[in-house]
């Protein structure tokens, strides 16, 4: 038994129909495999993966460390650094305003550099790293806010940030200090705001709450939510934490060694998990309103991208691996059972053409 499925109020499927339809699609990614060249051979940290980012949708990211989601964010907003390279694949943006689509992975820096801020923009996963130790909080607000509008001046750049913090529920007059004089929620949270700063379409939160208690954890998710339907931005949510994304994301996509194995709402990934991997995730935190019960999780550990095993990544793992698992890759193809873009799932147990008869180490 796990906890029970809450969907936030200002996460209503009512709320998540109206951004769909008002917008359509901001990111088509399709085929992204990104690697890291060293002196040996190669290590896949993504592997053909491919997804569609919808206009004011929040898209959840989960999966062990390791999984290939911090490799997959910074390849989504082309800051990875040697030797990570994106190898394959297209991260397709498309502008609010009509423009002309642009494939962030071939993009010039010039071209990224007038999309980054003003269209797409990223929370880090430490605040303290993210914030200029030496700089006040106001005056990196401003450097980013003058350096996408020439016209605003200092003094109206500074009343801005101010104005941008007391969205985040963070004192404007706050805009003086500096981040070590802010508590960690409060570095966090001025984290968000600074990303809003120039009204991007699409915001990449990397475990936003990973260092904050859970009453602040709480509080931010509440704000990220509030912004996100005054402001229409969309999100990719990443973090480790498949009871988190079950509250606050639209859709949820898993990932594992590098590969998405399963992408559904989370209503399905709640109600209906079809990966086993998903399964172990969703039964391994505790249930909050119901009987103690015995947590099962995953055994084992995930794979050494360095040497990955033949077949299905998760084969190793699996309790109802069956005969061929060790030999064939799934793809991850649609179910047909979800009216919003599809319940997809890489797993030999839902592929049509395979009878899963034997078993090769777990229960079918």
């Amino acid at each position: 038994m796990v906890a029970q499925f809450v969907p936030d109020t200002d996460r209503s499927d009512a709320g998540t129909t109206s951004a769909r339809e008002a917008g359509g699609d901001v990111l088509h990614v399709s085929g992204l495999t990104v690697e890291y060249v060293t002196g040996g051979d190669p290590v896949r940290a993504c592997a053909d993966v491919t997804f569609t980012l919808r206009r004011g949708e929040i898209l959840g990211v989960a999966g062990e460390s390791g999984s290939g989601k911090s490799t997959l964010i910074t390849a989504l907003t082309r800051l990875q650094r040697p030797p990570a390279v994106t190898t394959a694949g297209s991260i397709v943006f498309h502008p609010r305003d009509g423009g002309p689509a642009v494939d962030l992975v071939t993009a010039s820096p010039k071209t990224l550099r007038a999309l980054r801020w003003t269209s797409l923009s990223i929370v880090l996963q430490s605040a303290m790293d993210a914030l200029n130790p030496v700089m006040r909080l106001g005056a990196q607000f401003a450097d980013a806010l003058r350096t996408h509008d020439r016209t605003l001046s200092k003094d109206d750049a500074w009343a801005r940030a101010a104005e941008l913090l007391a969205t985040v529920g963070i004192s404007g007059d706050r805009a003086r200090s500096y981040p070590h004089e802010l508590s960690g929620g409060m570095r966090q949270r001025a984290s968000i705001a600074l990303a809003l700063a120039c009204g991007p379409e699409l915001v990449v939160m990397d475990e936003p709450t990973t260092a904050v208690d859970v009453v602040m954890q709480r509080q931010i998710l509440a704000q990220v939510l509030r912004l996100r339907r005054t402001l229409g931005f969309a999100v990719v949510f990443v973090t480790h934490d498949l009871s988190l994304l079950l509250e606050l994301a639209d859709r949820i996509a898993i990932m594992y060694a590098g590969r998405i194995v399963e992408l559904g709402t989370a209503r399905e990934l709640y109600d209906d998990p079809l990966h086993p991997y998903t399964r172990g995730l969703r039964d391994s935190f505790p249930p909050l309103h119901a009987p103690l019960t015995r947590l099962t999780g995953i055994p084992g550990t995930p794979p050494d991208l360095r040497r990955p095993p033949s077949g299905c990544p998760f084969h190793p793992r699996c309790p109802r691996r069956f005969e061929g698992c060790d030999a064939h890759l799934p793809e991850l193809v649609t179910s047909g059972r979800s009216d919003v873009g599809g319940h997809a799932v890489a797993c030999r147990l839902h592929d049509p053409t395979v009878r899963p008869e034997t078993t090769a180490g777990g229960p079918a």
